[in-house]
């Protein structure tokens, strides 16, 4: 089942309530998959005794990972009809293109948006729309540089089918890059999900993939900044 983002409390406006509840505020949490990656430099940190650089190596390490696995807080826009950006990125991409031929949608050209993630992006995935997911479907590739085109066809990814209230079907594909070997999706079929809730995640580099169902306006452009879960990419017809 995917995971909701715990909206932050009510915060303790005095002592050290408050002090933590800013803490809180200004630290994103860590998404769980990324609790081995900080824990295991951490002990070697501790383990390290007296050597000072290998402490050093162990903290730099344990901070690097918390920053890449951050979970950041995010509140998608209530207009109906709209559809967020899956993930944190760049925009490379805004055409037309076929859906994962293993999902069996047809070859009919859809409106896509290809969103790419350097390693300094958030790499969590965020629901682009609410729905029920009807599919769920990871195919193993090649591991290309996620910014080419061809890495839709050829990569190693995971996709997912979203069915809108309405009827309307939205597919979401994580696509692996260069460095990413994990693909991590806890949306399952027969999951009804709801914009903004965070389903998954990619290690190390990757790009997410959004098909729109044909006639669907697209709002965005090649080289934006998207902002996971709010940035609106389109609007459905």
């Amino acid at each position: 089942m995917a995971r909701r983002p715990t909206p932050p409390g009510t915060p303790d406006r005095t002592g050290l309530g408050h002090t933590v509840d800013l803490v809180r505020n200004a630290i994103p949490p860590l998404h769980p998959a990324g609790l081995p990656f900080v824990a295991a430099p951490l002990a070697v940190a501790v383990l390290g005794g007296r050597r000072r650089w290998v402490r050093r190596a162990g903290l730099a390490t344990a901070a690097i990972c918390a920053g890449f696995f951050r979970h950041p807080h995010r509140v998608p826009p209530n207009r109906p009809g709209v559809i967020v950006a899956p993930a944190d990125g760049e925009i490379a991409l805004v055409d037309t293109a076929a859906p994962p031929a293993e999902l069996g949608l047809g070859t009919e050209p859809l409106p896509r948006v290809s969103i790419f993630l350097s390693v300094l992006d958030v790499h969590v995935q965020r629901v682009p729309v609410s729905g029920i997911v009807r599919q769920v479907l990871h195919q193993a590739g090649r591991f290309r540089s996620a910014d080419l085109p061809e890495a839709s066809a050829e990569n190693e990814r995971n996709s997912v089918v979203l069915e809108t209230e309405s009827g309307q079907r939205i597919v979401v594909v994580q696509i692996a890059g260069l460095l990413a070997r994990r693909i991590v999706c806890e949306a399952r079929p027969g999951d009804k999900l709801t914009i903004g809730d965070t389903y998954g995640l990619i290690r190390f580099g990757s790009r997410v993939d959004t098909y729109f169902p044909v006639g669907t306006e697209l709002l965005v452009r090649p080289g934006q900044r998207t902002i996971g879960a709010e940035t609106v990419l389109a609007v459905l017809p």
